[in-house]
């Protein structure tokens, strides 16, 4: 039997032998540090053993899956602890997610914030008890026979929902025993830092229609100094919330009459239209045209796009005139009527459209968050038509412009390219055609790019841009995506050099992703510090008092009069108070006035980051404060 590790070489065994004792053969560290393995591009347990010719990885807490292995486990420690705590509670689930973990539980009291502190007390008693983990396989009956015996009706009912004659997994530390598939770590005792860091409610199996049970939500790390990093960068997150800031420097609100329907407010409009305007000149320079679409369109439409077979729970409907229509949950079936609209040549291809689109989804409320996660966007959409000689060309096009873009608000960002789904459509040279065009677009630009196998969409491939904000999170916004398969279903055509008719390729992409979430995670990003250029309120002009008002307002309307966005706190307040004001509205600039400002003619530049700047005349000010926006 030969096995081939990541680095290439190959190891040659007689008999079955465990990812574990691969990985202590390999080195003693590296098994310390072990979570999972890779076998054949499968995640599977360190326990599992190989039998026959394979790759295979050894994962740590490095590798994401990996990761997911060693947060999985410590969901059972949790819930070991939980059940010694309060043995009447019943398990629900309790996976790994992006940032920790969580488990639910039906608890027969409340269960409070201030009970986490006994469970984690409990959870490091476990962790010292260095227990075992052990997998062991039941059938299906002898499976709900022993989870009966348990009282554990949640695991019952998962079990009793699987095909008959299904091998069901089991993890055994000590006296507890989860129903699970894995993969864990061989023991309790690796798990070196945990934080449980929130109690909240959650429907079993997320339906509003069972009961609400307790969820419990934690993170660890195999050391002690990556749990504090990660624990301050909460607390700096929390700082940053933008649903807070959006709020304290009057961007925008969400009212009780429109759950998850934002409404944007002068400042927060300021800022929406800033991007919009610079949206509108990068596309103008690219040579996209700007269409809109309207707002809702009939179930046939829907169902030619597929959306009203795979989408329909997540989109708004209505009757009018007796027929069936719905409100856009995106702008791609719009955007192909408005290329049907007319006949094509292939000396107009590429067409790269672009459309602002006001797009409606139903997103359940639990799920609802600021502006991250809303029921109505506008997604800076833009659609290219094009021959397949064209792909590689137009999506370089499309990385640079969204290149261009995040490096504009000072992001870094990872790319990464999905590739073709178990369940698709199209056949599988369109695929390979489609994979090809954007492997090569981004080889040709040298970029670092990682694989996700099988994560493309249904109907093709596609690039995710993965952005880093100032505080090291991550946030998946740009995409460009090669579609085959909607061209064929609103039969699309153009006609080619050869007289006859063809069909043109689509790439679907946004670059924002969308305006709402750009704006909250652009809040956050800058800690609602904006840029000069992109500050609402570029400069607040403070009188002293009253008495030069007049003053002040030449100086406002002089600053308009440059396209500067000026605003003058006429308050009978102390200038003290005035000026906390303006920092605390995060103002770039401050103009302090009073006599000697007014005899003079010149005014007292304060800074937000900086402080006083000094008195400097009106031009300079002004020059000062465009070359700012200018860089």
């Amino acid at each position: 039997m030969k096995i081939t590790l990541k680095d290439g070489s190959v190891r040659n065994y007689e008999s079955p032998i465990s990812v574990i004792e691969i990985a202590k053969e390999l080195s003693e560290g590296l098994a310390r540090v072990a979570c999972a393995g890779k076998v054949n591009g499968n995640i599977v347990d360190l326990r599992q053993e190989l039998k026959e010719d394979c790759t295979l990885a050894i994962l740590t807490f490095e590798d994401d899956n990996g990761k997911a292995a060693f947060r999985h486990t410590t969901s059972h420690i949790m819930a070991q602890a939980v059940k010694r705590l309060y043995p009447n509670t019943k398990l629900a689930i309790g996976p790994s997610i992006e940032e920790g973990f969580y488990y639910d539980f039906d608890f027969e009291t409340t269960f409070t914030k201030e009970d986490l502190e006994a469970v984690e007390k409990e959870m490091k008693n476990i962790i010292k008890e260095n227990l075992e983990l052990k997998r062991f396989i039941l059938v299906k009956d002898d499976a709900i026979a022993f989870m009966k015996n348990r009282n554990e009706d949640y695991k019952v009912e998962l079990i009793e929902d699987l095909p008959e004659g299904t091998q069901i997994s089991f993890y055994e530390q000590g006296e507890f025993v989860d129903l699970c598939a894995g993969p864990h770590l061989m023991s309790t005792k690796v798990v070196k830092a945990f934080k449980l860091t929130a109690v909240a409610g959650a429907y079993w199996r997320g339906s509003e229609k069972n009961k609400m049970l307790t969820r419990i939500y934690g993170t660890s790390f195999p050391k002690a100094l990556e749990l504090d990093e990660y624990l301050n960068r909460l607390e700096e997150a929390k700082k940053r919330d933008h649903r807070k800031l959006g709020k304290e420097l009057g961007l925008f609100t969400i009212m009780e009459e429109g759950p998850g329907f934002p409404f944007f407010l002068p400042k927060g409009m300021v800022l929406k239209n800033l991007l919009i305007d610079y949206w509108r000149k990068l596309h103008d320079r690219e040579g996209y045209v700007e269409i809109s679409t309207p707002i809702m369109l009939n179930r046939n439409l829907w169902e030619t796009s597929g959306h009203w077979d795979h989408y329909k729970e997540n989109m708004y409907t209505t009757v009018i005139d007796d027929e069936d229509f719905a409100i856009k949950p995106m702008n791609c079936p719009g955007g192909m009527l408005v290329y049907k609209s007319v006949p094509h040549s292939y000396k107009e291809l590429p067409i790269r459209m672009g459309e602002l689109g006001l797009v409606h989804r139903h997103e359940k409320s639990g799920a609802l968050h600021g502006l991250m996660r809303v029921r109505c966007f506008t997604q800076d959409d833009a659609h290219i038509y094009m021959t397949k000689e064209q792909i590689t060309e137009e999506i370089k096009g499309v990385v640079r412009l969204i290149d261009e873009v995040y490096t504009k608000f000072g992001f870094k960002y990872y790319v990464e390219l999905s590739t073709k789904p178990e369940n698709c459509i199209g056949s599988d040279e369109d695929w390979e055609v489609a994979t090809n065009g954007l492997r090569e677009a981004l080889d040709d630009l040298q970029m670092n790019y990682v694989i996700n196998e099988g994560d493309g969409a249904f109907y093709g491939p596609k690039i995710d841009f993965h952005l880093e904000d100032s505080i090291g999170r991550t946030w998946q916004c740009g995409t460009i995506q090669l579609d085959f398969q909607l061209p064929q279903r609103f039969e699309a055509e153009y006609i080619g050099a050869d007289g006859e008719k063809h069909r043109p390729i689509m790439i679907h992409r946004v670059v924002f992703g969308s305006i709402e979430r750009f704006i909250g995670i652009l809040i956050e990003h800058y800690a609602g510090k904006f840029p000069v250029w992109l500050a609402p309120v570029q400069v607040k002009i403070l009188p002293i008092s009253e008495k030069f008002s007049e003053y002040s307002k030449v100086i406002l309307g002089k600053f308009k009069e440059h396209g500067i966005r000026c605003e003058m706190d006429e308050r009978d307040e102390k200038i003290g108070y005035k000026i906390r004001e303006a920092q605390l509205e995060k103002v770039p600039y401050m103009l302090v006035l009073g006599q000697i400002e007014e005899e003079s003619n010149t005014l007292s530049l304060r800074s937000r980051d900086k402080g006083d700047i000094g008195t400097m005349n009106f031009e300079e000010v002004i020059q000062l404060i465009k070359k700012e926006i200018e860089e």
